[in-house]
């Protein structure tokens, strides 16, 4: 019996490693899709499985534009998509955006912020599909993000998944999919700017 693996050294550089490979691979797709209408309701669909990870933010000015940016940004400037806010240049936007603070809570697992709970209970109320499992595995990654930063060292997987299956109550389950999280040090590396973080205000 022949398996096919594919490692993590093996794919793709990760441009925000924080949302994961399947947000990615989403993107990718969405940027092959030919038709403008399917691609347009594709793009705004991953906008709000970006924007499910972040819901403490959803009130935030400049929330949405910032999604829409991060989306052009992870499919490298290559989708054609209709944002609310026009297609950014690369030139007005740098790779990595700014970190988001979490505001500590009364829990078992505080180190993976306020909003843990919240974004699970969302992601659990999704339609089963493929935008599903990409946003548990995104916010599977933004848990083994946030321990490391908790813990400056390693974490195994199977620990990530074991803690979100406890805080989902048993309904999210990633430990069968035999699929990886984003490598320790593509998550924790920084990257240096590809040019100066401007968002451009969009004219009246």
């Amino acid at each position: 019996m022949e398996f096919d693996l594919e490692y993590n050294s093996e794919r793709p550089h990760l441009i925000i490693p924080e949302y994961g490979r399947h947000v990615q691979k989403l993107i990718d797709n969405c940027v092959a899709i030919e038709d403008p209408e399917e691609r347009n309701k594709m793009a705004r669909a991953i906008v709000d499985v970006m924007g499910n990870l972040q819901p403490h933010l959803r009130d935030v000015p400049d929330f949405k534009h910032k999604l829409w940016d991060q989306l052009f940004i992870m499919s490298d400037f290559k989708l054609d998509a209709e944002s609310p806010y026009g297609k950014p240049l690369r030139e007005e936007l740098a790779a990595k955006p700014e970190s988001l603070a979490y505001p500590k809570y009364d829990s078992k697992y505080r180190f993976y912020g306020n909003n843990i709970q919240t974004m699970i209970d969302v992601a659990l109320t999704w339609e089963e599909g493929e935008a599903r499992e990409a946003l548990y595995f995104a916010i599977a990654n933004h848990m083994k993000k946030c321990y490391l930063n908790w813990n400056k060292d390693t974490v195994d997987d199977a620990i990530i998944y074991k803690h979100l299956l406890e805080l989902s109550k048993g309904r999210i389950d990633l430990e069968d999919k035999n699929e990886s999280l984003t490598e320790v040090k593509e998550l924790m590396k920084k990257r240096k700017p590809t040019g100066k973080v401007k968002i451009l205000k969009k004219k009246q």
